[in-house]
């Protein structure tokens, strides 16, 4: 009994940390707008900062994401800390432009480390049997780490002063905090090898996954690049469109996105993977049509409602695939595989914001909302059709 007590309490302390980080991830995102007001830049160059976030994480689970396994989970999540304390502090010292780009790809390096090692270590640390609450303390950490962040923003940059410095003040001492709590807890992975011997992960599908891994990979993407286009844009449709000027409420609306997600992921139990797929694409959709909707009317329940199904839809659409394609795909070439959806998954968030950056100059913030939006059905409409003639196994 006390060993399980011991383990859940080391399982509740790793998710904390993987919230820390994954917090820092999405900070500055109500904050873009008074960035703009200082420096004086473009609508494009918000979604190219965007960006730089996911060029960051593809490169680190390409060249190291399997490098827990060898040097320790422990040793990777301090150097995600390390990267993500240099993140804040980049935002900290910002005078110029390229601060700002520096923060969000040492931000992406630490987001890179802990997506996978994180994960892993949180299910470890549990108890034998907790497996499946282990996932969700993964799952809730995760998402909802990255819903904290634009909120925890939004509300100190509302009501309390030094609005682009107080944050990322904050995020610091709660970095410095998980340190120390990272160091006492226990290490996980006992026959460790030197770091040279960490080898790139090649992506790579097998002919017999690529009936599953199409559709999945979609899926994956569209829901990806919804949310990059919320955390990227939203706060400027918000602020232009709809005169929200509250850096709060922004930060909430946002949030919502991520922690409407954690629901859908966790719904993936009860609904089933074969289930899962379809109805995250359909969920996506539905969110899409509800953005159109804001986008057009200007109604900010409507953005609400748009983050909220959007968000569920994601979250079932991600996990069903995730699911789906590690079923389909060969052991030995599962990581490969994985590793592969995730780089289209933060392609995703990286190529469809900048393509509505570059919109915005030529035909306004809420033309290409639109067109991004009819890209987005078109693919994930594409993906439901193909599912529906050529189901997931339910025993995914």
């Amino acid at each position: 009994m006390d060993g399980d007590r011991r383990g859940w309490r080391q399982c509740l302390l790793s998710g904390a940390v993987f919230a820390v980080c994954m917090a820092g991830t999405t900070l500055p995102t109500p904050l873009y707008g008074l960035y703009q007001e200082k420096f004086g830049f473009s609508e494009l160059v918000v979604t190219v900062v965007y960006a730089v976030y996911a060029f960051g994480v593809i490169g680190v689970l390409l060249l190291a994401g399997n490098a827990s396994d060898a040097v320790g989970r422990r040793p990777v999540l301090l150097a995600g800390l390390g990267f993500s304390a240099a993140s804040a502090v980049c935002f900290l010292c910002a005078t110029a432009m390229g601060w700002l780009y520096a923060g969000r790809l040492l931000s992406g390096l630490s987001a890179g480390l802990f997506t996978g090692a994180a994960t892993v270590y949180v299910m470890e640390l549990a108890p034998p049997g907790g497996a499946s609450r282990a996932t969700f303390v993964a799952t809730a950490a995760n998402m909802g780490g990255l819903g904290c962040g634009p909120l925890l923003a939004g509300v100190l940059a509302q009501y309390a002063p030094w609005p682009l410095y107080l944050p990322f003040a904050v995020h610091l001492l709660l970095v410095a905090v998980s340190a120390a709590v990272v160091l006492g807890l226990d290490e996980t992975v006992r026959e460790r090898r030197p770091l040279s011997g960490v080898r790139p992960q090649r992506p790579g599908v097998p002919p017999q996954v690529r009936s599953v891994f199409g559709p999945a990979a979609i899926a994956a993407f569209a829901g990806f690049a919804l949310f990059g286009v919320f955390t990227s844009v939203s706060p400027a449709f918000l602020a232009q469109s709809l005169d929200v000027t509250d850096h709060a409420v922004s930060g909430l609306v946002v949030a919502l996105a991520f922690f409407a997600s954690t629901a859908g992921q966790l719904a993936v139990g009860r609904v089933g993977v074969g289930r899962s797929l379809p109805l995250g694409c359909a969920g996506l959709l539905v969110g899409l049509a509800l953005l159109a909707g804001a986008l057009v009317w200007d109604l900010l329940a409507l953005v609400v409602a748009s983050a909220v199904v959007g968000g569920v839809g994601q979250g079932l659409a991600f996990r069903g695939a995730l699911a789906a394609v590690a079923a389909a795909s060969p052991p030995d070439r599962r990581a490969a595989v994985i590793s592969t959806l995730f780089v289209v998954a933060y392609a995703g968030i990286s190529v469809p914001v900048i393509g509505v950056g570059l919109l915005v100059d030529p035909i306004g913030l809420e033309g290409a909302g639109l067109v991004f939006i009819a890209c987005m059905a078109a693919l994930v409409g594409a993906a439901a059709v193909y599912l529906l003639r050529r189901p997931v196994p339910a025993d995914a």
